[in-house]
């Protein structure tokens, strides 16, 4: 199947599951009639809707293979991050007027029914802890807090929202009109649970099952440049894992100080038989700490995962341009080696000696005719990068390219290539803030 016609059949299942949702609202409100009652109806939908979501972000982020293939794994976290805003508001909105609404009913001010809700209705106690959760969550994963958060700290206080949909699951069926019964409320155990059964294989037992097949570990790590290095690993059966050009894992190396994160990592090399190759940054505690990993360190490893691959093209024969920045070079060294046709690799670094896989793409460049250019210096030194590459790649509007760097790069490369003509089609993305 196609990955466009893959991206288009999940939204529009989300779609539909949202607009079902709505309907068991209509269906359970035969009228509203003042301010009362739109305010608790208001307070309904979103609740509906927010109980809806809760999920549907799970699902987005359980590495269910057919989605992270063809829809990729940057573009499922940029949906589960803009999902996850939503959710925040709904929730916000669903807690605000439904407050406010049965304060008018019942002839309450705004504390005193809160008190009244919160110890005295049914499971309110963990639907507030689980509101609690969910903003402080979403507070967190907010861009300005996030860039001061490490990735392991983030990912931590992320994990605080499994927990929040579960508490907020038995105040959903206690509270909700539309869920005391008949297929409302059939309907959404098999949602949850069904969710529950997803994540527990795709994120648990078939990594643990896979780990037990392959048994990876470190076999070398090795200097790449400044605060850069290759972690080389071996293991068994490789071959199976079907690993593909521009892939990543997430990596979770057996020792004290890295054993309870999972971290991405892409491929810095096509995948062969007795070896897979990453190539880190030094860009936080975790990837710091690699340069230090001793061979024979045990390493489990989720994936592979990611749509950033030969499956992207769309044919005709269009040359392709693989764009890159700092480590974001690592999945078009990779794909420089493998990819078919004119193939041109620009890696964007401010200093020489910034430069990764020089020798190596010197030599796949001889081996392949891959053209391959450095663009040095700062932004005054460089100019604007649309000019910039209009000079080193003719016919730049009638590429396909695969883009990779840090996000404000990326910002400026989509710009730039638009700009120059490039259809965004045909500008595959992958993105490192995720």
């Amino acid at each position: 199947m196609p990955p466009d016609a893959v991206r288009r059949g999940a939204l529009a299942l989300v779609a539909l599951g949202a607009l079902g949702v709505l309907a068991l609202w209509w269906a359970d409100t035969p009228r509203v009639a003042g301010a009362a009652d739109w305010l608790t109806g208001a307070g309904r939908i979103t609740g509906l809707l927010a109980g809806y979501a809760a999920p549907v972000l799970l699902l987005l982020m359980a590495r269910i293979p057919l989605l992270e293939r063809e829809v990729g794994a940057d573009r499922l976290a940029r949906w589960h991050a803009y999902g996850g805003r939503y959710l925040v508001a709904l929730v916000t909105v669903h807690v605000l007027t439904v407050i406010w609404g049965y304060a008018l009913t019942d002839g309450q001010g705004l504390w005193g029914q809160t008190v009244e809700m919160v110890f005295h209705f049914p499971d309110m106690l963990k639907a507030t802890a689980a509101t609690l959760l969910l903003l402080g969550t979403g507070a967190v994963s907010a861009r300005a807090a996030r860039r001061r958060l490490g990735y392991e700290t983030w990912y931590y206080l992320h994990l605080a929202t499994y927990l929040a949909v579960a508490l907020g699951f038995a105040h959903q069926l206690s509270t909700g009109a539309e869920l005391a019964g008949g297929p409302a409320r059939a309907a959404w155990y098999p949602l949850y649970f069904g969710t529950a059964a997803v994540l527990a294989w795709y994120r648990l037992l078939r990594p643990y099952l896979r780990d037990r097949r392959h048994r990876l570990e470190v076999a070398e790590v090795r200097a790449e440049g400044p605060g850069v290095v290759s972690v080389f690993l071996t293991g068994r059966h490789l071959d199976e894992l079907r690993a593909e050009p521009g892939q990543f894992f997430r990596l979770q190396f057996v020792t004290p100080q890295l054993r309870w994160a999972a971290n991405p990592y892409s491929l810095s090399a096509p995948p062969h038989p007795r070896f897979l190759r990453f190539t880190v940054k030094d860009l936080g505690s975790h990837s710091a700490a690699l340069a230090r990993l001793a061979p024979g360190t045990k390493v489990r490893a989720e994936g592979p995962y990611g749509a950033f691959t030969a499956r992207r093209l769309h044919g005709g024969g269009a040359p392709v341009l693989l764009l890159g920045a700092g480590v974001g070079v690592t999945p078009l060294r990779a794909l420089a080696e493998t990819l078919p046709g004119r193939v041109t690799l620009v890696q964007r670094a401010r200093r020489a000696e910034d430069v990764l896989f020089r020798r190596e793409l010197a030599a796949v460049a001889e081996r392949r005719g891959v053209r391959v250019h450095e663009l040095l210096g700062g932004r005054a030194e460089v100019g604007e990068l649309g000019a910039a590459l209009g000079r080193l790649v003719p016919g730049l509007a009638r590429h396909e390219v695969y883009l990779c760097g840090p996000e404000e790069f990326a910002a400026d490369a989509v710009r730039a290539l638009r700009a120059a003509g490039v259809r965004a089609s045909r500008i595959h993305h992958e993105s490192f803030a995720l």
